[in-house]
């Protein structure tokens, strides 16, 4: 099981600190965005963010039946889907290393009465509280990045899939040439006076911003997963890159 190297450095945002220090300063951030993060969501994408969670998911293998993971899971609109796909014989765990989104989450699915074959659980991704070989399929929508240490959280849910499943990340990527400066100006400027004007808290989402820039290229996050051992590992763009869905399975 993976563990918290106190003495390696990784990003949050722009900044160098402890792995140790960036699970504490994340977690911060989501207790902080809890209240207006689906507002919020719809306002940042413009309402994408829904039709890519659909395709994210219209891309997966998930099927009725099966036991999935939904990693990330935050206030709930991609376990929801999963529910959905997995019908009464399946089962979803929605995660969050947030107990504020994970009870937010659970809410919002309540309040639409979804209520069987669901559990929550509060977990870290690098030190997922499973059993090995517990889950057919693992989903991520837009959370890897926030991760201390991207490599070990990928060995970690590698451990938790069963061989034959797979991993399927969504996640803000490395955008094309075309729209690389008018794309940077958005997440440096709108994204944060966005955040100051609607949720009264622009240093969060300055750091959400920041941690897009920071994030591993589309190859460079490739490389990560097959170093953990998945294979035929591949991504698509969305968006001119601006979104990239990467899925890979386990032997």
């Amino acid at each position: 099981m993976s563990e918290l190297n106190n003495n390696k450095t990784t990003n949050f945002g722009f900044k160098k600190v402890s792995e140790e220090e960036k699970v504490s300063l994340v977690n911060n951030v989501f207790t902080s965005v809890t209240k207006n993060y689906d507002l919020m969501n719809d306002l940042m994408s413009f309402g994408l963010h829904r039709v890519w969670k659909d395709y994210f998911l219209h891309c997966s293998n998930i099927k009725s039946g099966d036991t999935v993971l939904d990693l990330a899971a935050g206030t709930g609109d991609v376990t929801k889907l999963i529910h959905k796909i997995v019908g009464d014989k399946g089962h979803v765990i929605s995660c969050d290393i947030n107990f504020d989104m994970i009870e937010h989450g659970r809410n919002n699915l309540i309040d639409k009465g979804i209520i069987k074959n669901i559990d929550y659980v509060q977990s870290d991704a690098l030190n997922l509280a499973f059993k090995t070989n517990s889950f057919d399929h693992v989903t991520m929508a837009f959370g890897l990045r926030n991760t201390a240490n991207i490599g070990n959280a990928l060995e970690s849910i590698y451990r938790v899939i069963r061989p034959g499943g797979s991993i399927q990340i969504l996640e803000f990527s490395t955008p094309e040439k075309i729209i690389e400066k008018p794309y940077s100006l958005f997440l440096k400027n709108f994204i944060p006076n966005l955040g100051s004007f609607i949720a009264k808290d622009k240093a969060s989402y300055e750091y959400l911003a920041e941690s897009i820039k920071t994030h591993p290229s589309q190859t460079e996050i490739l490389e990560l997963m097959n170093k953990s051992g998945f294979i035929n590992s591949k991504y698509n763009n969305l968006l001119f890159g601006v979104v990239a869905i990467h899925r890979g399975y386990k032997i």
